[in-house]
């Protein structure tokens, strides 16, 4: 008997659609509600071995199911397998025995994997609409928690050389909370959140939206369970499940934004960078090779 309401988004939607399925649709989807941590990994070929059935038949399952194939399948079933993995879990995955050399190789070619996937799917439009956003004159919040708050800051600081009114707050700090409170009306919040989601971020961007102002999502999987809440999402999948995190795809999704609103800025971005040199010199805040 599955037991709906206990799985991932997608499990569940695979055990309610298991009556429509034929016989050995039924069985591909039994297998992958009970296995989902095997299936996550199987070629079409290996499933199809797993289950007894054809290739064409595993083809149809998906298709059956609404996905744009087999691919798009496995993302939605990776990050639902990823949102429910335990830190044990993830070492039990990641095979940390070895020599290292082949684990830089794995290492790098999993995420040369992730940035060529955003590579081929990255939506400019919906990129570009964060720019935009960014552009605006408003305060900006960028928000972070746990490993996300590396990601925050980095988006912060360096928007910090681009614009003013920029500030980062940390989810896990109550006093995000005031910040965000006393903000000028129509502030826009740009959220990062990765897997596992901390549930204070949660709190942070339904709050955001009951202050009426704008929420803008940076994430790793389309599960994440900010979205909802966001007026835009930025989605950085991975296709592997890591141990840790997967940093590049996102790093490269905010070097994105900087670079393309600095470009945008033209004479205020002069104006404003001058006067950050001003400050570094009459401060002797960075390392000055001609001294």
């Amino acid at each position: 008997m599955v037991h709906k309401t206990s799985y991932p988004v997608v499990i569940k939607d695979l055990a309610d659609q298991l009556d429509t399925l034929t016989p050995k649709g039924r069985l591909l989807g039994e297998y992958i509600i009970h296995n989902p941590r095997k299936a996550v990994f199987m070629t079409t070929r290996e499933l199809a071995d797993a289950c007894d059935v054809s290739e064409a038949t595993v083809v149809r399952f998906v298709d059956q199911l609404g996905y744009r194939g087999y691919g798009e399948f496995l993302q939605a079933l990776r990050d639902a397998v990823d949102a429910e993995l335990t830190l044990l879990d993830r070492a039990d995955l990641s095979d940390l025995k070895g020599e290292g050399a082949d684990r830089l190789r794995r290492v790098v070619s999993e995420e040369m994997d992730n940035l060529k996937q955003f590579y081929d799917s990255a939506q400019m439009d919906t990129l570009n609409q964060a720019v935009a956003y960014l552009a605006q004159p408003q305060r900006v919040y960028v928000i972070g928690s746990r490993l996300s708050y590396t990601f925050a800051y980095y988006l912060g600081w360096s928007l910090t050389k681009i614009r003013g009114n920029v500030h980062i707050l940390k989810g896990s700090d109550s006093t995000s909370v005031d910040w965000l409170t006393i903000a000028p009306p129509e502030s826009l919040a740009v959220i990062i959140a990765t897997s596992r989601y901390p549930n204070e971020l949660i709190r942070i961007g339904k709050l955001v939206r009951r202050l009426g102002h704008t929420l803008v999502t940076i994430t790793d999987s389309a599960m994440c369970p900010l979205i909802p809440f966001a007026h835009l999402s930025l989605v950085a999948p991975s296709k592997h499940i890591p141990f840790i995190g997967s940093p590049t795809t996102i790093n490269c999704i905010i070097n994105y934004l900087v670079l393309e609103l600095a470009s945008r800025q033209a004479k205020p971005l002069k104006n404003h960078q001058e006067k950050l040199e001003q400050v570094y010199r009459e401060n002797d805040i960075l390392f000055n090779l001609s001294r």
